[in-house]
């Protein structure tokens, strides 16, 4: 099993969660390319090298080289976009995926207006042309990890002190940094066409379990957010649960019962 995380964690996020996986299946947790301690390799013009496509070969290749052509893959936030453009684009190697308080890049673009550029105005200023907000997180990186954990949950002791710092520390290396804003950037124009190219066209072939939070961003954008997932996917199940935008870490044991009961 293949764990991705989301902004602005890493593969800590899993914490909470994986031991109790990990007592059923074989866990692999990374960090994504350019965030915490993972590779940071340079970019391009047209930021290919930060495109979910790319972030998703990488993961492929950790599993290959453990030694597994097939896994079952989660993701949540970013980790949830690189899984899915995973399994659109190497079908044969996820048995099942789980998706958590995401919707695919292509539609969030696509549907978006002012309550989504309010909302997610994290997506414009990060995507925002190199070196400007670059410059504005290294001057302060806490400012905005502190604001994503305080602001995107609802249970307040999600994250445990020496969680936060961790996910600070890694937020305040300017190569992280820039890397991250790559990969929004890569968002807003190679993984929107991927996904517009693949729309009607192309399916995840595996079945597919989408968790969202009650209180957070995704229940508030989209009246019926599983519906874009079927969209996606012929098999496709899931629901709410009773928390904000950080699911694995505000609610690790419902997250956990969900998880085993879709992955058996």
């Amino acid at each position: 099993m293949l764990l991705l995380h989301g902004i602005p964690e890493t593969h800590l996020m899993w914490h909470r969660v994986a031991p109790s996986l990990a007592e059923h299946y074989t866990v692999v947790a990374t960090d994504l390319r350019g965030y915490g301690d993972s590779g940071k390799p340079p970019s391009t013009a047209d930021h290919e090298p930060y495109s979910m496509r790319a972030t998703a070969h990488d993961q492929v290749e950790v599993m290959r080289e453990l030694g597994y052509d097939r896994f079952r893959l989660v993701g949540h936030d970013r980790g949830a976009r690189c899984a899915y453009r995973l399994a659109l684009d190497e079908p044969d190697a996820v048995t099942r995926l789980a998706v958590m308080d995401v919707i695919p890049t292509g539609d969030a673009y696509s549907r978006a207006e002012m309550k989504f550029s309010l909302g997610y105005w994290v997506w414009s200023f990060l995507a925002a042309p190199a070196p400007v907000p670059e410059q504005f997180i290294g001057a302060a990186p806490a400012v905005l990890v502190d604001y994503m954990l305080d602001t995107w949950p609802v249970v307040k002791d999600a994250f445990p002190p020496e969680v936060r710092a961790e996910y600070v520390r890694t937020f305040s290396d300017p190569e992280t940094v820039h890397a991250i804003c790559e990969e929004y950037r890569a968002a807003a124009t190679l993984d929107y066409q991927l996904d517009e190219a693949d729309r009607g066209n192309r399916k995840i072939a595996c079945p597919v379990l989408f968790l969202w939070g009650e209180q957070g961003s995704v229940a508030k954008l989209y009246e019926d957010p599983l519906s874009i997932w079927r969209g996606w996917a012929d098999d496709v199940g899931g629901g709410p649960l009773p928390v904000g935008h950080f699911i694995p870490e505000e609610a690790p044991e419902e997250t956990t019962r969900r998880l085993l009961e879709f992955l058996k």
